[in-house]
């Protein structure tokens, strides 16, 4: 998991990457391209972060809601984290839950769990240069039927 590349994607993200079976972009690709090259590796989800523009914004929602393995997950760029969540991801984790909730945009590594809404929420801090974060990061997990293991924090070049 990946968010907040701002334009800019350390070659390593492949090699970190290259035995995972998906890609997901937390938002703020920064370009298209960004997107169209992580695309071209492994399949890619993703939304679109606040900095990004019609070109990414064509070809990715604000939201995205799907179920890996036994995991509905949920992702949104601007969400916030437990228990301080926007208005519009706490009514949406309410009404819908969701067993893990994805986000960015804070530049903040958070990996928590939220007892009340039995939901993990990851934010993989982030992956670009742009910003004020002085340690660039990934997430990287593994989803086995509905459980979600062997999370890993991996540190990138800065």
């Amino acid at each position: 998991m990946i968010s907040d590349t701002h334009s800019f994607l350390d070659e390593s993200v492949f090699e970190h990457f290259k035995q995972c079976d998906e890609v997901w972009h937390a938002g703020d690709f920064g370009t298209i391209e960004i997107a169209d090259t992580l695309k071209s590796f492994k399949p890619l989800k993703g939304v679109y972060g606040n900095i990004d523009g019609f070109d990414v914004r064509s070809f990715y929602p604000e939201t995205l809601r799907w179920k890996c393995e036994g995991v509905e997950v949920y992702m949104k760029h601007i969400g916030g984290y437990p228990p301080k969540y926007t208005a519009e991801v706490k009514k949406e984790l309410f009404l819908h839950p969701t067993k893990l909730f994805i986000s960015g945009h804070s530049h903040i590594l958070k990996i928590m769990y939220d007892d009340k809404l039995q939901c993990l929420h990851i934010n993989p801090g982030a992956a670009g240069k742009h910003g004020w974060h002085k340690v660039s990061t990934l997430v990287r997990f593994t989803i086995d039927t509905e459980n979600i293991k062997d999370c890993e924090v991996i540190e990138l070049p800065r």
